[in-house]
Order: C-alpha cells, then structure tokens, then sequence
C-alpha cells in the first residue's frame, strides 16, 4: 500500500473544469461530474439503503501535493484521509478520496471525522452555508491504481473522476470522486 493512499501509487494528472469541456466529455460521465447534489443521494434515489460505504483508507498523513496547493496548505501537514468505495449489492460505483484539514473537523464539530461507514455526503449537504469552490476532473488509466485496489474492484479499464473543493464556514475540504463501470452504467438505463 502506497503510504499517502490505498487508491494511487501517484497523485493523478487533473485538469481544470472549463465551460466547453462539459460538451466533450461522455453523456454518461458529465452526468456525473457535473452533478451539483449529493453522489450518495443520487445513489439511494436508485437504490435505497442497499448503498454501501467500505473505509479502504482512513488515517492521519500529509496530502499529495496538488492537494496541499488545491486547499492552499502546507505539504507536510498531516490531513485526515478518507478513502472509501460505495457500492450496492457488491456492485462497486463510487472510489471517494477526502482530505480533512484539522481546522475544518473543528469547525464542522469532529462530525468529519467520526463517520465510520456514513457517506460524507450525507454530512456535508447538511451544512447550511456549504460552498463549492473548484471542480477538477481526470480520467485515471488502470496502472495508477495500487495492486491492493486493482486486485478489489477487478478493473481494467480507465476510471474517470472529479475533485470538488468545498467549505465549511469558510474551511475547505477536498473530496475526490471516481466513477466505476457501475455508476456509468447507470446514466443509460
């Protein structure tokens, strides 16, 4: 397992979200990316509780570097990193990656950092005043997945994802998203 992620052997290449590029991309992958609400809910509107989270990753280490920048944070700050797959009756959909700065658990009250296997989007839609500030996506080739993760959801294709800067009474957060086979599926049903 590689010691920043049980995802990556590397921080992926992201690209900045742009106007035209929403056009670009697949139907069945904008849809998702560009999704404005909760994943999790958007999952359970399909369906229901059958919606699982299984924590692949949750301990305190420095971010990769273009998180460190993304959330304007020192590298070698250590960050709560959560990494986790939802699926539905074995069916992997989502890979989540999230960075916790300290001073964001503070200010959302440690509830981010005691989810165990509740969705983080089911915490963090709650908040009121919760802001989005950047959008970033990728589409990540098989060979950065560790062999941990290869070896789990049986992928062999390329993955793509979005990284969503949000905040919380103005401290940020990251939270990546990767969309499996099984959620791309469901845009054409």
């Amino acid at each position: 397992m590689h010691k920043n992620s049980f995802l990556f052997t590397q921080d992926p290449q992201w690209k900045k979200s742009r106007p035209r590029i929403k056009q670009a991309l697949p139907k069945n992958v904008s849809s998702w990316i560009y999704e404005k609400g909760s994943i999790t809910k958007r999952l359970r509107s399909i369906y229901g509780q059958s919606v699982t989270v299984e924590i692949l990753f949750h301990r305190w280490k420095p971010a990769y570097l273009s998180e460190c920048n993304l959330l304007k944070l020192p590298h070698q700050q250590f960050n709560l990193i959560r990494e986790v797959l939802l699926h539905a009756d074995g069916k992997p959909l989502i890979l989540a990656r999230t960075i916790l700065p300290k001073q964001t658990i503070k200010v959302a009250k440690r509830n981010l950092s005691h989810l165990g296997t509740r969705p983080l989007g089911e915490v963090i839609f709650s908040y009121p005043k919760l802001e989005r500030l950047e959008l970033n996506f990728c589409s990540i080739p098989p060979h950065l997945w560790t062999s941990s993760l290869a070896n789990k959801i049986n992928s062999t294709q390329q993955v793509w994802g979005r990284r969503t800067v949000y905040a919380i009474q103005g401290q940020k957060l990251l939270v990546s998203e990767f969309f499996m086979t099984g959620a791309l599926e469901l845009f054409t049903q």
